[in-house]
């Protein structure tokens, strides 16, 4: 049976180690810096894996990839997939209609296809304005008004800034 591969560290890697389990931008991140750190203090794979709860083949891929690529090995590796379908120019167009007036991702569906666009999804004019930094807002009315006008089942994008 092979020798388990040590994981060694020195002060400034276990600090950075530290810094991104506890403040990493991603959890993936956080948890293999996790792992890292547990295996670096003389926990065997198995052990590592009990105490996240994690496969042991799961501990022994992120071991791996530190030994061969050190803090890179941390972050996601960029994911495949099939390209957006709204070009710039038409994402663009989208959020100036949200900014000028609130509108639901089926209005803003319609305009976009009303004005020559391909039919695409209304989860991608979702995605497009959630990028952008657009907040999702259900229309309510107040219950203390004495007369309530019909629910509105129609949500609209709300620009922040």
């Amino acid at each position: 049976m092979p020798a388990a591969l040590v994981v060694e560290l020195d002060e400034q890697q276990r600090l950075e180690l530290q810094r991104v389990a506890r403040h990493g931008a991603h959890w993936r991140e956080r948890q293999r810096a996790e792992t890292i750190l547990l295996l670096a203090r003389g926990l065997s794979t198995v052990e590592v894996a009990q105490r996240q709860e994690l496969n042991k083949r799961t501990v022994m891929t992120t071991r791996r990839g530190w030994l061969d690529h050190g803090p890179a090995s941390l972050s996601d590796l960029p994911r495949s997939g099939a390209p957006c379908r709204l070009d710039e120019a038409q994402v663009q167009r989208l959020l100036q209609w949200a900014r000028s007036e609130p509108l639901s991702s089926a209005q803003l569906l319609s305009r976009h296809i009303e004005a020559g666009g391909e039919a695409v999804h209304v989860d991608t004019i979702k995605h497009a304005l959630q990028a952008a930094g657009f907040v999702w807002k259900r229309t309510r009315h107040s219950l203390c008004k004495k007369e309530t006008p019909a629910p509105s089942s129609k949500a609209v994008w709300i620009w922040p800034g």
